[in-house]
């Protein structure tokens, strides 16, 4: 303890005053610009560090600030990499570049208070910017660490010069912050829901690992995508593990180079926006009754539980979202999901669709690029040719199934690349490794070779083992592909060609593990337990922040004023319940206010209860004297017999004025318990007067 304080002595407390609470702004500004740094271009991060570090060093040295015409070279350095980074100077991203930089700048002529205050504005800008990035606890938590800090620089840049204990200041802004939490939660609750302030539209906050597009062998790249992509809760009925399938875009375009599927065009004369409702479903099998939160994505599709009872066409809308079922009978939003969406949903899972005649998209799910993949073309040929022209679609379908089941295939994360003209053809008969969509793509190109319409769904399956308050949790690395075959009179219905080889990946809804690396089998063990334990508890808490928080809606608002007792609560009983807000609030401020300016200083109530007692001991001491002139005249007046008395006045007169003197007053515990001890050395240890001789 005692290095410790040397240490101090030696460095921070040796610095002045100014030099002090620089370091302090700049290090509060560098946690303001951490968050940004992940978004920023690297040319900014690193001006930025590097201006702050300069100034740091100017700091310490006290040597001069550079003059203006080195800021204005910056100046225009930065406008000049700013709109060479993103073309413009305007916009989300280059206007939060250009503040970051001048923020940065802008403690190069930190020399007035005036200087200090906008620096202080643009760092609470850029704290609130950092809302554009995220809005999870993490954020939130380090946004209200920064600001205390911002508030403790703003404390210090207003108190007189001196050395006041920076754990003043920290404790002073720590008390406005706590004081002005109420009316923050308060006006939370209350105030109006206007749809997202966060992000702009179309643009993803959030990114799942779907796309809508399938590369031959891509899926297995999500397998190390630990985000969450969206939560199911069943509400009524049962869902197992091995039914759970969310259904995301379906493909049914193979590109001429035959590794890459794509959805299909939608008609030039019916865009997909106007597709007609189709042919009603044949409802089949329980009721199943559920909720999903799905998380922001780059997509339009909505990930639900297939096969769902709406026809192709039906719509579905959800506050601000707005989406429409398409043919291949996945759901697309107008825009990408910029936030979070909740839905609570029903399905049959037996459901039928499509088992009238063939239909357009039926027709589309035949084509095959010419020329590419012959032997397995050839081989399903062949095989049709054995089970007979009468062969239905499910026999056909199960002769291939049965193939890959018996065929010495190996389901795995590492299949290596196939980067031959006809890469399904090397992994049906040579090598035989793959991932899902492996097996789904081939499958689906043997069933088109054998006259059988088929089409690729990517999507996902499975969910995690343990669940999060309820709460089935679905990855980006539960990622998945499978098929789906048509026939008259059946319709669409889904195969899982992976189930052949890998049963358990459907059956248990769980995929292969990542690999792990040396240090992380070391310290976690094979299954990583305790990361997987932290992550969930992490997670639920984020769950919890994002239903309670960021998912406040108006329908809670709403049901707030009904406890209240509003009967039909709207937007003016809202307003009233503001207004009655804030005039008590006002009232109550103004009562403080009122009984702080009716009573006196701490401080000089306990001056003049001192002068007090001393008075009614016979001391000559006078009202306007400071404690030091005191413990003088019980000296003189005393001698030996008084120094309990004036070792406290001196320490009164430390305390009050002296280098380290706070700057508040005592707590009125604090002062109740200092005037007990005054008391008692007054009762005990000063003497009465000596009385004059006569």
């Amino acid at each position: 303890m005692n290095r410790v304080q040397a240490l101090r002595e030696r460095w921070w407390w040796r610095l002045p005053r100014e030099a002090r609470d620089t370091l302090f702004v700049l290090a509060t500004i560098a946690a303001v610009l951490l968050p940004h740094t992940s978004h920023l271009p690297l040319w900014c991060s690193a001006l930025a560090a590097g201006v702050l570090a300069w100034r740091a060093q100017l700091a310490v040295s006290g040597k001069a600030l550079p003059s203006r015409v080195v800021l204005l070279a910056a100046l225009v350095l930065v406008v000049v990499l700013t709109f060479n980074s993103y073309g413009r100077l305007t916009g989300r991203e280059a206007g939060v570049t250009l503040l970051a930089a001048l923020l940065a700048l802008k403690t190069l002529e930190l020399r007035a208070r005036r200087d200090a205050l906008v620096v202080f504005h643009l760092g609470f800008f850029l704290l609130l910017m950092q809302f554009l990035h995220g809005q999870g606890m993490a954020v939130a938590g380090w946004s209200l660490i920064t600001c205390w800090a911002l508030l403790t620089a703003l404390v210090l840049a207003q108190m007189p010069m001196g050395r006041p204990a920076l754990r003043v200041a920290a404790s002073q802004a720590a008390r406005v912050t706590l004081l002005g939490l109420p009316l923050m939660a308060a006006l939370f609750v209350l105030f109006p829901r206007m749809g997202p302030l966060w992000g702009q539209p179309g643009e993803a906050v959030g990114q799942t690992g779907l796309s809508n597009e399938l590369r031959f062998g891509g899926m297995s790249e999500l397998a190390e995508d630990d985000g969450i992509a969206l939560r199911l809760r069943v509400d009524e009925g049962q869902l197992p593990i091995g039914q759970l399938y969310l259904r995301g875009p379906v493909l049914t375009e193979l590109t001429p180079d035959g590794r890459t599927w794509l959805p299909p065009a939608p008609p030039p004369a019916e865009p997909a926006a106007l597709v007609p409702a189709g042919e009603p479903p044949q409802v089949r099998g329980p009721l199943l009754r559920y909720t999903v939160l799905v998380e922001p994505s780059r997509l339009r599709t909505l990930p639900l539980l297939e096969p769902g009872d709406e026809p192709a066409g039906a719509t579905l809308t959800a506050g601000e979202l707005h989406a429409r079922r398409l043919p291949t009978l996945d759901w697309q939003a107008r825009a990408p999901l910029t936030q979070q969406v909740r839905l609570s949903r029903q399905t049959h899972l037996a459901t039928r669709h499509g088992a009238g005649a063939a239909t357009p998209e039926v027709a589309s799910a035949l084509a095959l690029p010419p020329g590419r993949n012959p032997r397995l073309l050839a081989w399903a040929q062949a095989l049709a040719a054995r089970l007979g022209p009468g062969a239905s679609a499910q026999a056909r379908s199960q002769a291939v199934l049965a193939h890959l089941h018996e065929g010495d295939y190996f389901y795995t994360l590492t299949p290596g690349a196939y980067p031959g003209s006809d890469a399904v053809d090397d992994f049906w008969f040579d090598r035989k490794l793959g991932f899902c969509e492996h097996y789904a793509a081939g499958y689906v190109i043997a069933l088109r070779a054998m006259g059988v319409p088929a089409r690729l769904v990517a999507g996902y399956q499975g969910a995690d083992a343990q669940r999060q308050d309820g709460w089935l949790v679905v990855r980006n690395r539960q990622a998945h592909a499978w098929a789906e075959i048509w026939s008259a009179g059946t319709g669409w219905q889904r195969v899982d060609p992976t189930a052949a080889v890998a049963p358990s990946r459907v059956d248990l809804g769980q995929p292969l593990p990542a690999p792990q690396n040396a240090l992380a089998r070391a310290l976690l063990g094979e299954g990583g337990g305790l990361l997987r334990r932290l992550q969930g508890w992490g997670e639920t808490l984020d769950l919890r922040w994002q239903q309670w928080v960021l998912n406040y809606s108006r329908s809670q608002q709403m049901g707030l004023l009904e406890r209240l007792g509003w009967r039909e609560p709207d937007a003016t009983a809202l307003g009233q319940l503001i207004a009655i807000l804030m005039a008590t609030t006002l009232a109550a401020a103004s009562a403080l206010l009122l009984w702080r300016a009716r009573r006196h200083n701490r401080d000089e109530a306990d001056h003049r209860w001192l002068h007090a007692r001393l008075a009614a001991l016979g001391l000559p001491a006078q009202a306007h004297e400071a404690p030091l002139r005191w413990a003088a005249l019980v000296q003189a007046t005393w001698g030996a017999a008084g120094e309990p008395l004036r070792a406290l006045l001196l320490a009164e007169e430390a305390r009050r004025y002296g280098p380290l003197a706070a700057t508040a007053p005592r707590s009125a515990w604090r002062q109740w318990r200092w005037r007990r001890g005054v008391a008692r050395v007054l009762r005990h240890a000063a003497p009465q007067p000596r009385r004059a001789s006569r």
